[in-house]
């Protein structure tokens, strides 16, 4: 008797996504909390020990979406991973924060009134690609193509196609663009077409 580590279609099915799609790959070590709110299309890939904790804000997984092992998506704003991007293992995302500055109490298992929480939407735009132990800070918005370095500190948002990396990030580069072409390609060949 063989014992899968993946979850099979059917029981995906059964999990209750707001949507999901086909060939889509999780690990059953991959905890989702809120998971009414989360929508995943084609293609995806979520590696082991992953945490996907979905507010009334949602999160939205695109096409062809990897996310490495341990990777953690959280908040009670919009969390969104467009088709082609990439998370690396161990990058967090977080859509929520406590406020720090005011003198307002920060712990969960304090009540809301005694909190000042700010949630803002985090987006993650086409192709864009986040390197190993990266955070991403409530409303930033990754642009299309952006690749940020491992151990990188994003509290703003980042242009299309560019090379960012450290704590706090910063611009070192701009992105080629070859994988747009590519991704031409491999639609053809998803349709069954000559992909030249």
């Amino acid at each position: 008797m063989s014992i899968s580590f993946l979850y099979e279609e059917g029981e995906l099915q059964a999990l209750g996504f707001a949507a999901i799609g086909k060939n889509v790959s999780i690990d059953r070590s991959v905890r989702f909390f809120g998971i009414g709110n989360i929508s995943i299309g084609d293609n995806v890939r979520i590696d082991p020990f992953c945490l996907l904790s979905a507010g009334p804000g949602g999160i939205s997984i695109g096409r062809n979406v990897h996310l490495g092992v341990s990777c953690s998506l959280i908040g009670r704003a919009r969390i969104e991973l467009h088709d082609f991007a990439g998370l690396s293992g161990k990058t967090s995302i977080y859509s929520s924060t406590d406020d720090y500055l005011s003198g307002a109490m920060t712990n969960p298992t304090v009540p809301e009134e005694f909190t000042n929480v700010v949630s803002k939407p985090v987006i993650v735009y086409r192709h864009a690609v986040v390197g190993t132990g990266s955070v991403l800070l409530p409303g930033v918005t990754v642009g299309q193509g952006a690749a940020i370095g491992a151990l990188s500190l994003v509290r703003k948002n980042v242009e299309e196609y560019a090379i960012l990396l450290g704590n706090p990030a910063k611009k070192i580069g701009q992105r080629g663009r070859t994988f747009l072409d590519h991704e031409i390609v491999l639609r053809r060949w998803e349709e069954g077409k000559d992909p030249t």
